[in-house]
């Protein structure tokens, strides 16, 4: 990945698509986007609803990964919907104790 140092800059993030669906290609993009309009967003209205929208499409990018889709019909275990409760408790937690990850280096 590269990326922009300072304001004013271009962000491009690269991804190899090799492997990824027209459906995933679309929903990374749209995440992307719904991202970068929650950041700068000056709206109260759509800083909220664009963060629900964000995190559905999040949800969305889980269910439709090559994981969750491949064993759908292999057995009855709902994988994607198990990664989305799982993922939730988690999130639950840190909202919970204000925990905030931070990953810049």
């Amino acid at each position: 990945m590269s990326g922009a140092t300072s304001k004013g800059e271009k962000l491009f993030i690269e991804i190899d698509a090799s492997e990824l669906t027209q459906s995933q290609i679309r929903l990374i993009k749209s995440v992307n986007m719904m991202l970068q309009h929650v950041l700068v967003t000056d709206d109260e209205e759509e800083f909220f609803t664009g963060s629900a929208e964000f995190m559905r499409m999040c949800a969305s990018i889980i269910k439709k990964a090559h994981f969750a889709e491949d064993l759908k019909g292999i057995n009855e275990i709902p994988y994607a919907q198990q990664a989305l409760e799982y993922s939730m408790d988690i999130l639950q937690d840190h909202i919970s104790s204000s925990s905030v990850v931070t990953y810049d280096n």
